[in-house]
């Protein structure tokens, strides 16, 4: 038995179909890719200053713990020379109200 052969019309076709498609695949790929990589160098969007920072006497904790985080940032500041210690001094008793 004679092995048929195709038409040549359909064979481009069908070469046509799967290179359209790999084609389109490869886009959107890199579509994703420039999407992703656009939103790591894209700075974060600034805050807006009309809203308050957060309700002091709603939680009083909250602001305990966020008084204790700025002392720590301020504290790894001072370790790496950023600050002197009278800077440091100075801004525990900003954040502290003595």
């Amino acid at each position: 038995m004679p092995l048929r052969r195709r038409r040549p019309i359909a064979r481009m076709a069908t070469t046509a179909v799967v290179a359209g498609t790999a084609a389109h695949m490869g886009a959107k790929s890199a579509q994703r890719s420039a999407e992703a990589a656009q939103a790591q160098d894209a700075p974060p969007a600034p805050a807006p200053e009309d809203e308050p920072a957060a309700p002091e006497a709603a939680a009083p904790e909250s602001a305990e713990s966020a008084q204790i985080e700025q002392l720590k940032q301020f504290a790894a500041l001072r370790d790496q020379g950023i600050l002197t210690e009278e800077e440091f001094a100075a801004k525990k008793a900003q954040i502290l109200g003595i």
